[in-house]
């Protein structure tokens, strides 16, 4: 295994980048307006030309940073899918360290006030709408003249997919005071492990538990291969694809979170509040 990504995991990571910024800037937009109330509600319809504007240029940017994957990692067409989930997950782990993931004093000074259930709450929210963000771009590339391979778009959206969700398993640990041991191989080794698992980490550091052959690393290739062959949905013909790829990856991405959440709030000393 190389020690650098593959093109299309290092297009994947930036398509992560740009997945999170879009939906990060529509839940800044959606605090601005505000969500209760007859006010917030006129504010909301006064906007939503202007915000559906803004979401189809944060598309097209995502577009943008997805078609890297057919200019720089053609000669990988396909790997991913017909090596099953062995290419797949020797990338996602070189992929994992890589993620820009925010301790909790980072993710408290963003989300200021908000208790450890209401964080978690947001981050799962801010993840479902990164990964249908990329469902709904990869979807779009249904309607272009020119369309890449198959097996790119695929690999690379599975892959954009599973960075989002790492992220957000790594951060609700951080929220529920149970971040990984080790360094920072270690922790985002452990936190794929959590995400193959659908549940919080062991003590265990994550070069243990997924060694070569280890139940836990055949669970994450059937969980990878079990992820791309929902990105399937996404090439649908005009744009049903767009709308598929879109809901399953919102419904997926916060099902995970939810997971998480029920698991690592019956050990968490954050669960009723954070510490003083």
């Amino acid at each position: 295994m190389a020690n650098e990504p593959d093109e299309v995991t290092q297009a994947a990571l930036e398509t992560v980048s740009e997945a999170v910024e879009l939906a990060d800037r529509a839940e800044r937009q959606e605090a601005a307006l505000g969500r209760r109330g007859v006010r917030g509600r006129v504010r909301r319809v006064l906007a939503w030309r202007p915000a559906r504007a803004e979401k189809a240029r944060g598309i097209r940017r995502l577009n943008v940073a997805l078609a890297a994957a057919a200019r720089r990692g053609a000669h990988v067409t396909g790997r991913g899918v017909s090596a099953g989930g062995r290419w797949l997950s020797a990338q996602v782990l070189m992929m994992a360290p890589r993620l820009p993931v925010r301790d909790a004093t980072t993710l408290r000074a963003q989300f200021p006030g908000l208790p450890p259930d209401e964080l978690a709450s947001a981050l799962i929210d801010g993840a479902a709408r990164a990964s249908g963000a990329v469902g709904m771009a990869v979807g779009a590339w249904a309607v272009l003249p020119f369309l890449p391979a198959a097996g790119i778009e695929i690999t690379t959206e599975t892959l954009a997919v599973v960075g989002i969700e790492i992220k957000l398993v790594a951060e609700l640990h951080e929220v529920y005071g149970q971040a990984a041991p080790g360094g920072t191989v270690d922790r985002m080794t452990a936190y794929v492990g959590s995400w193959a698992q659908r549940r919080g980490v062991g003590l265990a550091p994550g070069g243990l538990m997924l060694a070569a052959g280890s139940p836990l690393a055949r669970q994450l290739q059937r969980r990878l291969a079990a992820r791309a062959g929902r990105s399937i949905f996404s090439l649908g013909p005009l744009l049903t694809g767009a709308i598929a790829g879109g809901m399953i990856n919102r419904r997926e991405t916060r099902k995970l979170g939810r997971i998480l959440v029920a698991d690592l709030r019956k050990r968490s000393p954050h669960a009723n509040g954070w510490p003083d």
